[in-house]
């Protein structure tokens, strides 16, 4: 009975370290960090963003902005992240993509897509063309 019980741990145990379970749960990187709890509703829009910023690649780097990861995000970002959050995380922690999807959907709850869009992109009239070429990636 034990040497069933012990290989199936181990099964288990392989078939985790191979491939990794597809998770839908938002990992919350502090508990001071407050996440809207219907954030699934932003799935799509946050696919747009990270398609059009750096074509899916979470390792992108941007050297003239110094943007980061899959969401090019920059230190001006983490600075006000952190101090909202609580968190220290440091730029390079955002080519992690969860991380980076994180931050993206706490800074997009409770505004319009267009809106949330607009406002990760920056300011200006570069922020129509940003949502609508976010938009038809929608």
């Amino acid at each position: 009975m034990k040497k069933v019980n012990l290989t199936f741990l181990l099964l288990f145990i392989a078939m985790h370290l191979v491939a990794p379970p597809v998770s839908t749960s938002l990992y919350i990187p502090s508990d001071k960090v407050i996440i809207d709890p219907n954030w699934v509703k932003y799935e799509p829009l946050a696919d747009a963003v990270y398609h059009y910023e750096s074509n899916c690649n979470p390792l992108a780097y941007n050297p003239l902005e110094r943007a980061v990861g899959g969401f090019q995000i920059r230190q001006v970002r983490v600075n006000d992240y952190n101090q909202l959050t609580g968190c220290s995380y440091k730029l390079e922690d955002f080519y992690d993509y969860n991380l980076s999807k994180n931050m993206f959907i706490f800074y997009a709850q409770g505004k319009s897509f267009e809106m949330a869009a607009k406002n990760w992109n920056g300011s200006g009239p570069k922020t129509i063309d940003y949502w609508k070429n976010v938009k038809a990636l929608l």
